[in-house]
């Protein structure tokens, strides 16, 4: 592995943050690279995580594959070459195709992919393969915001205003967040703002460590988020706090979100909830008092079988108070993987194209082709989403070709679809490290990792980020746009797919050119020079002087402060009602289970698993139980319990306290094993967005 010389200004490898830092070579540090602070970039302004921090340890050979790996006869995982390899994986999809269709073949993405590798294997599937099916983890991610976002505003980008307004806004409710422990350096701008005098509500069924720095902290039942929403609009509505102006002027239907919420008036939410009335007034009353607000989600009440509903309860509370399309105040979604946001929308998701185009508009069919050089009439439709494909493994789908995800751990009811994926006729994993899922592959592909690679990724922000390379990969190691190209050739392609990630970025923003999600103005020159580029940017804009040439359009860092992206212009209210959780407690199982992350680990925890550090500071799965569920069970701190739903069932040590609420427990989800929180989770799918529900199912727990 090799570097040079220059400190190469980058972004961190993990959440959508994609905090600015500084790579310098370091024959003492991790992977040949010292991290050091970047305090330019407006996002983190220096600051850095643990994971940050540690992220050069996973460049190291010890940790990371550095040559392709083929199954042999006698079931072994093999060192192979790269020549071996892509003429083992060609043939393994090519096959499968030939026997059973082109739909037989899956592929199946991650949000942690560049733009340039997401674009590239959306493209890869519907013009190479000919396939349907693909999909990726994102949908896991904010699907349910993504959709409720199209719903109310006709666009959707994660947060519609710069993180930097945060701090300058009167009062924010962050509803299923944690940002002290999933992105720690966005918690200065919380701190800040209630500093500058604002004020934070936080919505959780746990008193996490942003709920302790909370003037109010709203604890309802997991499942529940729903009903709270409409019961703070009730008191809205009741205590005559709504704008009826802006209702006027810039949406519509609210009449019929009106009647939904006046059905749920406070006492009857503070029985669905757990949540008191005093509570839910005091929230009503912080939240209206100044002249801006914003409401933040996360995946707490978007990771639900009414995700799409439940964010669509909290953008009408938003709308009714005139809190949206105004400066400073807006309803917003905390992306959680690196390229969330970039990653849905140039083609990875089921029913996208490029741009965030829908699949099924026929210009957009022909737009996308037209870039492609292929008939639109050969383009396949929508498939199906990430669970649904994963569910089809083995019977429908026969092959799969897997790149930057790690199901076996990450994926709901994970038992059901490890048993899947070994179902599969034929598995290609293209990964940097063996993750549990790649370990049951025919063909492992190592590839290059952000260090290694130049690429531009979107941040929760819709901010364009450019990744520069800094280090020289191992010899045995190509980059996913490589193996593309590769592959491609094999099947007969092999001027479509380039490995140049610069030159399948300038294809990209042809792409994208009047699409919702716009990239055409911005180059790889342009976000150097800015600190990022925020979408929608296209090629240029109209100049203030009539006649005179275009100029280069600005970017979007707010959105809907003149119209929203509806045809109209308005906004739209969704009726929304509560509606239960696909499970809930009973005699078998008369508990509650919520899963999340910790601050030392990462997703499917399959690089952080690998950093020493990390692992010292989180070595393992646990169960957070209250005192008073512990003593009924007769539960240990430290000794193991036994958690039971009925997909099957985990066992870790008891972390017993008062911060979480007696009818609940709750489990990370970063690691494999008997402890794998996934083995518990509920499929269930959200009938719009099909996000599956981990946030809430039913679970009995015992010492094991």
């Amino acid at each position: 592995m090799h570097t040079s010389e220059a400190v190469t200004a980058t972004h961190c490898p993990y959440c959508a943050l994609q905090c600015g830092m500084n790579l310098r070579p370091g024959p003492g540090g991790a992977g040949g690279v010292v991290v050091e602070e970047r305090a330019d970039f407006p996002v983190n302004r220096g600051a850095l995580c643990g994971k940050g921090r540690t992220a050069p340890a996973v460049l190291s050979s010890r940790v990371r594959l550095t040559e392709p790996l083929v199954r042999t006869h006698a079931g072994r995982l093999e060192p192979a070459t790269w020549e071996e390899a892509l003429d083992a994986v060609a043939g393994g999809l090519a096959r499968t195709r030939r026997s059973y269709g082109a739909d037989a073949v899956g592929v199946f993405g991650g949000g942690g992919l560049t733009n340039e590798k997401a674009y590239a294997l959306g493209k890869f599937a519907r013009i190479a393969l000919g396939t349907s099916q693909i999909d990726y983890n994102g949908r896991f991610c904010m699907s349910s915001a993504a959709a409720a976002h199209q719903r109310a505003f006709g666009l959707d980008r994660g947060l519609p205003f710069p993180l930097e307004d945060i701090p300058r806004t009167g009062c924010v409710i962050l509803v299923g967040s944690n940002p002290a422990d999933t992105m720690p350096p966005a918690l200065r701008f919380f701190r800040e703002l209630r500093e500058n005098g604002g004020t934070l509500i936080v919505v959780d069924p746990r008193r996490t460590r942003t709920a302790e720095q909370a003037d109010l902290h709203l604890a309802p039942r997991p499942g529940t988020d729903l009903a709270l929403a409409l019961g703070l609009l009730h008191l809205v509505v009741a205590g005559g706090h709504t704008d009826e102006e802006f209702i006027a002027e810039r949406t519509t239907g609210w009449e019929e979100a009106r009647a939904g919420a006046m059905a749920h008036w406070p006492e009857l939410v503070e029985r669905i909830t757990g949540v008191p009335v005093p509570k839910l007034r005091e929230a009503v009353a912080m939240f209206c008092a100044p002249a801006s607000a914003m409401v933040l989600t996360a995946r707490g009440p978007e990771q639900q079988s009414k995700g799409t509903d439940t964010v669509g309860a909290w953008i009408n509370l938003c709308l009714a108070t005139g809190r949206a399309g105004r400066p400073l105040s807006g309803y917003g979604c905390l992306t959680g993987q690196g390229n969330g946001q970039g990653g849905r929308e140039h083609g990875q998701k089921a029913d996208q194209l490029p741009g965030y185009r829908k699949l099924t508009d026929p210009a957009a069919r022909a737009h996308v082709a037209g870039v492609w050089g292929v008939d639109p009439d050969t383009l396949p439709g929508p498939g199906r989403s990430a669970y649904e494909l994963l569910d089809a493994l083995g019977s429908d789908v026969k092959a799969l070709l897997l790149m930057g995800s790690n199901p076996v751990v990450s994926a709901p009811r994970a038992a059901h679809v490890e048993e899947r994926i070994r179902s599969l006729d034929f598995l290609a994993v293209a990964d940097v490290v063996l993750s549990e899922t790649a370990a049951l592959a025919d063909v492992v592909l190592p590839v290059t990792q952000w260090a290694e690679e130049t690429g531009t990724t979107t941040n929760l922000e819709g901010r364009v980020l450019l990744r520069r390379r800094a280090l020289t990969p191992p010899p045995g190691v190509r980059s996913d746009l490589e193996v593309l190209h590769g592959l491609a050739t094999r099947l007969g392609m092999p001027k479509a797919f380039p490995a140049d990630p610069e030159e399948v970025f300038e294809e990209l923003r042809r792409a994208s050119a009047g699409g919702p999600a716009d990239y055409s103005g911005i180059t790889y020159a342009r976000i150097e020079a800015e600190q990022g580029v925020f979408w929608p940017c296209p090629s240029s804009s109209r100049s203030a002087e009539p006649g005179s040439a275009a100029e280069p359009h600005p970017g979007t860092p707010r959105l809907f402060l003149d119209r929203f992206a509806t045809e109209d212009g308005r906004a739209r209210f969704v009726p929304v009602t509560h509606r239960a959780a696909a499970e809930v407690p009973d005699a078998e199982y008369p508990l509650l289970l919520t899963t999340g992350r910790v601050v030392a680990q990462y997703q499917s925890g399959a690089q952080t698993r690998r950093v020493d550090e990390l692992n010292e500071a989180a070595p393992g799965p646990f169960v957070e139980l209250h005192p008073r569920l512990a003593a009924r069970i007769g539960a240990v701190d430290g000794a193991p319990l036994a958690v039971t739903s009925r997909r099957g069932r985990a066992v870790a040590p008891a972390r017993i306290t008062d911060a979480i609420r007696a009818d609940t427990v709750f489990m990370p989800f970063h690691w494999p094993g008997e402890g794998r929180a996934n083995t518990l989770t509920n499929p269930a799918l959200d009938p719009v967005s099909r996000m599956p529900e981990f946030k809430v199912c039913a679970v009995r727990v015992e010492p094991a």
